[in-house]
């Protein structure tokens, strides 16, 4: 089997842009796009398309965006695959955001409880963990056994946070939401 027969994918910030408007307030080299762009057609890759956001990535000062995160695969990971799209997620302690490959016809569930690395820091945390784990449940499967278990574990954690530390989450969407704000006007641009 020849590379060009084989399912790729590759990804991950790429530290360039493949033409001038994928970079807002910044300088675009024309000469590097070309070489980039010569690459993925040497390589026969295909790039997945960027939904929600034109820029994944945010200069330290906020004034520079360019979109450098991305996905490229084969022909036949394409047509194994089929309807995908990369999802850029909002950006939290890093410049750039994540970027996710997204199948259109799978929906993986809810999103998994958050936990704050300062959480840890604490030394209750350990207990509040233990003792909602250590918390009866019944079933007579295991995989719905473990469910439950860290269902407790997550509403112990929300709650012991919200006594120590208030509404972060609050706080969290505020900022986000600030920042969100500032990307979507800059998309518009």
């Amino acid at each position: 089997m020849s590379f060009k027969d084989a399912e790729w994918v590759i990804c991950g910030d790429f530290n360039e842009v493949r033409n001038e408007s994928e970079r807002l307030n910044c300088d675009f080299m024309k000469n590097r796009a070309a070489r980039f762009n010569q690459f993925i057609e040497d390589m026969q890759l295909l790039e997945i398309p960027l939904m929600w956001k034109r820029f994944t990535r945010v200069s330290d000062n906020g004034m520079k965006l360019s979109k450098l995160d991305r996905f490229l695969v084969s022909k036949n990971f394409l047509q194994s695959w089929g309807d995908l799209s990369v999802v850029a997620l909002d950006r939290n302690t890093s410049d750039h955001c994540p970027i996710v490959l997204s199948d259109k016809n799978i929906n993986f569930g809810p999103k998994p409880f958050k936990v704050f690395d300062t959480w840890f820091k604490n030394k209750d945390i350990e207990k509040i963990i233990i003792d909602a784990w250590n918390k009866q449940v019944t079933s007579t499967r295991d995989d719905v056994i473990f469910r439950n278990k860290m269902k407790n574990v997550k509403e112990a954690l929300r709650s012991w946070s919200k006594s120590q530390y208030g509404n972060l989450d609050d706080e969290l969407k505020m900022a986000k939401d600030k920042t969100a704000d500032f990307e979507k006007r800059a998309d518009l641009n």
